[in-house]
């Protein structure tokens, strides 16, 4: 099983999939310069596995990668994700 993260610019959010099932979202908004990441959501029935920081993960990932946008993250488990990975802080400012 690889579980995977996908863009959707379309609709302004990343999906985490296994095997083409979606497990989760995180969905955003671009204000200005800076991307607000408004909302996750992991199935319930999959909670507790870790998934929710896999996705955050490479969401952030993709968004250093592909942009100079500072992100917002306005969804609660976002922002305490990274206040617990110092590594990703440097994205709250740039």
């Amino acid at each position: 099983m690889t579980d995977s993260v996908r863009h959707e610019p379309e609709r302004s959010r990343y999906v985490l999939e296994r095997e083409g099932e979606v497990l989760g979202l995180a969905d955003y908004r671009t204000v200005g310069g800076a991307i607000q990441i408004t909302h996750t959501e992991i199935d319930p029935s999959l909670r507790g596995q870790g998934l929710g920081g896999f996705m955050v993960r490479r969401v952030l990932d993709d968004i250093r990668t592909t942009t100079d946008s500072r992100v917002v993250p306005i969804c609660p488990f976002v922002d305490d994700w990274i206040d617990l990975h110092p590594e990703y802080q440097d994205l709250l400012t740039r």
